[in-house]
């Protein structure tokens, strides 16, 4: 996203930045998030999982996105790709008729689609380079023509590299959510000269996954507006 200066932009040089909005991303792996806790600490967004594939439905989902509405956290919901079942169009549609759309009212983010190491098999769900670069250009042009928004990309440099040749492709359109447990982001995927989200750890003091937006508040509204 093209919202903030590349001087404020500059968190892939330096460490965790506590003033920066933190945020969680959750999971059904998280069922019973005290959601006012999560707020009391000072967390401001979170991605919850929605979907996977074209079959399962995150069974919290409902109760996770309430529960984080509710308490005054600017939200949104994640996808995890299966590339390996079907076409990236059909994954879109599946996610956002389950909780994956994006609306212009400033709590919401736009979705994003976690794309990554296959936990089932195949590094790269036995697809090519190029047949993944088309697969994640289909679900994120679908996404873009339901919404008007182009999905956030959750990934790592390490499997951007092994399973879509480093492409350079979506730097330019489609934000950027890394993950890299350690105290410095690294090195990007190719395309992107900053990241809009950073997961950097596992676990921490609030529950799930934790994450930092390269920013400041102002700015995840403007993420959230689309503005």
């Amino acid at each position: 996203m093209k919202l903030l200066s590349v001087i404020t932009l500059a968190l892939a040089s330096i460490a965790v930045n506590a003033a920066a909005p933190q945020g969680i991303d959750v999971s059904s792996y998280q069922p019973s998030v005290n959601w006012a806790t999560v707020k009391a600490n000072g967390v401001q967004f979170a991605y919850i999982k929605a979907t996977e594939g074209t079959s399962y439905i995150n069974p919290d989902f409902s109760s996770q996105y309430t529960g984080a509405t509710n308490n005054g956290l600017i939200r949104g919901g994640y996808h995890f790709a299966r590339p390996d079942i079907s076409s990236g169009a059909t994954q879109a549609t599946y996610f956002l008729a389950h909780g994956g759309g994006w609306s212009a009212d400033g709590i919401t983010l736009p979705g994003a689609l976690d794309i990554e190491y296959n936990p089932y098999g195949a590094t790269c769900y036995g697809l090519s380079a190029s047949a993944m670069v088309a697969w994640i250009k289909d679900f994120s042009n679908t996404y873009l023509a339901k919404t008007g928004r182009y999905p956030v990309i959750y990934t790592t440099t390490d499997w951007w590299t092994t399973c879509t040749g480093n492409n350079s492709g979506f730097g330019s359109t489609n934000p950027l959510w890394i993950a890299r447990y350690a105290s410095a982001i690294g090195t990007l995927p190719a395309g992107w000269a900053y990241t809009t989200f950073w997961q950097y750890a596992d676990s921490g003091s609030n529950p799930g996954d934790q994450d930092i937006f390269n920013g400041d508040s102002a700015g995840l509204g403007r993420m959230a507006k689309g503005s």
